[in-house]
């Protein structure tokens, strides 16, 4: 698998995407933009995006945190307060996010390795959020899907809904970071904006499924349930895409 750096800047501070692919398929391949979690751009999460690639995708991997974040183990403390401070300013979630996929795929296309026609946006955890209001911002994804979502709702109240394309969302059920009724109203907000959405809920479930750090009450990693949301994202793709 090919992990290569791309640095990008805004107001004045420098940040580190990467695109993770296998270098040893020829031809171009459906694009996948991924905003981790709240880990940043880090070992773990570079381990989920090589799983998701494949042969099959190029995936363009986000940095909203900045050169060197995911380089440091961090306390949950530090990490929740980072992950604030991205989720409670929409302009800067919207510019930096924005930024990231204009410069991960222009690089990618560089390289001749993506078919531009067909981009997805995927978001686990705090990356879910961040995702999905860039679709709200009628961001070029399609599909997007959201694995174990916290904060779906949008940060502004009343933003208005202008996701282009479909939209599943993998959840578990006894989720305590973002808890059913943050769901419901998710997709009262999907369904009032006539998009085409789909949420899959695990019974019985917590946060970080598809997280194989996780190892808490509230966090717990499942093999077997990542396994299907990542079968699921495939069969999700395909539907969108063509099976052609």
């Amino acid at each position: 698998m090919a992990e290569t750096k791309v640095l990008y800047t805004l107001g004045g501070k420098s940040y580190e995407g990467m695109l993770v692919y296998d270098d040893g398929v020829k031809g171009k391949r459906p694009a996948v933009f991924m905003q981790p979690d709240w880990k940043g751009v880090c070992a773990d999460t570079i381990g989920q995006a090589r799983e998701v690639a494949g042969k099959d995708y190029v995936v363009l991997m986000a940095d909203m945190y900045g050169v060197g974040y995911g380089d440091k183990p961090k306390t949950r403390e530090q990490l929740g307060a980072s992950m604030q401070a991205v989720h409670n300013d929409l302009p800067f979630t919207l510019a930096c996010g924005a930024m990231a996929l204009d410069t991960l795929l222009a690089a990618a296309n560089q390289n001749g390795l993506v078919d531009t026609g067909k981009i997805a946006g995927i978001g686990y955890c705090a990356g879910g959020g961040f995702v999905l209001e860039q679709a709200r911002a009628a961001a070029n994804l399609n599909p997007v899907i959201v694995f174990h979502v916290t904060n779906p709702n949008p940060v502004a109240p009343g933003t208005p809904c202008n996701i282009k394309g479909r939209v599943l969302a993998i959840h578990g059920s006894a989720d305590p970071v973002t808890p059913k009724p943050m769901m419901d109203a998710f997709e009262a907000e999907l369904t009032g904006a006539k998009v085409d959405w789909q949420v899959m809920m695990f019974g019985g479930a917590v946060h970080s499924f598809c997280d194989p750090t996780a190892n808490t009450p509230a966090t717990r990693y499942d093999e077997k349930l990542c396994r299907k949301s990542y079968a699921m994202m495939r069969d999700f793709f395909a539907e969108t895409w063509g099976r052609a």
